[in-house]
């Protein structure tokens, strides 16, 4: 018997709204939208939901403020916590959102004790590994949202200085969700051409510049963080979990032994299915490319050891 899959969104802000959306209208299952706000989850909801005769979608989209309500889910995303404004970075974030994490986690594991976790909250490789520890769950089932985003930033610039459709480029970014992030030159390509062969240097610098402060970008020019990406990416990772895609994707996941790095969660390309992270993939560095990936996993140690979690 069919059974329609259940997924909860935790957070009723821009992103998580957006988000609700898009998993509505792309029909992968009925949404529940929490958030500790009373009346704006269940507007928002119903606000969806009344456009699916428009949209032609049958999702049930509901909000909520009690977790019961989420029982059952098949897969929890969560958006909740405070969003990074101009001039705050990621460790500004720090200290208040792996409360928010650490709570709503706890909550969401307990009567969704099966389900895979989505984790965009920012930073977003630390509260990756703050939500791990609240649910107990098995690191495979836990995956931090960041290297869809930023690899969709990085091909998005390519295809920008190449005039081509970022369809065509294939590029992805590993590392920490920050300004240490390791964008990967050597295996980016357009249309199966390497981009060094199609840009000079100059300009490939500039793109990775650009990626690296993506989101900041964003920021300085609207005030306030970025959404409509964001949630794009949550969406995509969603399919690929629930359809047992079994897609590569850039994805932060659990290390243990990976890349020489253990207990700590960090971005890598990763094949991800319907257990979650189904593997890790290793690619081979250059040293310098090594060398980049170590000064960006020091950067999610240092937060993590000024929580205590590791």
């Amino acid at each position: 018997m069919f059974r329609r899959h259940k997924i909860t969104v935790i957070g009723s802000g821009a992103t998580g709204a957006t988000t609700a959306h898009l998993l509505a209208l792309k029909e992968l299952g009925d949404v529940v939208l929490i958030d500790i706000q009373e009346g704006i989850p269940q507007g928002r909801a119903l606000d969806m939901w009344e456009s699916g005769p428009i949209e032609d979608f049958s999702m049930k989209v509901v909000g909520t403020n009690d977790y019961e309500l989420t029982r059952g889910s098949d897969i929890v995303v969560v958006t909740a916590g405070m969003p990074r404004k101009e001039g705050m970075s990621r460790n500004d974030l720090l200290k208040v959102n792996a409360q928010v994490v650490r709570e709503v986690v706890e909550k969401a594991s307990q009567v969704s004790p099966d389900a895979v976790l989505v984790v965009l909250t920012n930073p977003a490789d630390v509260m990756a590994y703050v939500a791990q520890k609240a649910s107990g769950f098995a690191h495979h089932r836990v995956i931090g949202q960041a290297g869809v985003l930023d690899s969709a930033r990085f091909r998005t610039f390519l295809a920008e200085a190449l005039n081509v459709s970022p369809r065509d480029i294939s590029a992805f970014v590993m590392g920490g969700h920050g300004d240490d992030m390791v964008p990967l030159v050597r295996y980016s390509y357009a249309g199966g051409i390497p981009i060094e062969k199609l840009l000079p240097q100059e300009t490939i610098d500039k793109i990775v510049q650009r990626t690296r402060t993506g989101g900041g970008e964003v920021i300085s020019l609207m005030k306030s963080s970025a959404y409509y990406a964001p949630a794009s990416s949550l969406a995509a990772m969603v399919k690929a979990v629930l359809w047992d895609e079994r897609r590569i994707l850039p994805v932060i996941s659990y290390l243990d032994g990976e890349y020489g790095e253990r207990d700590i969660y960090v971005g890598v390309p990763a094949i991800v299915g319907g257990r979650g992270i189904e593997k890790v993939l290793e690619v081979d560095f250059t040293d310098d490319e090594r060398a980049q990936f170590k000064r960006s996993v020091a950067s999610v140690r240092d937060p993590l050891s000024m929580l205590a979690l590791t």
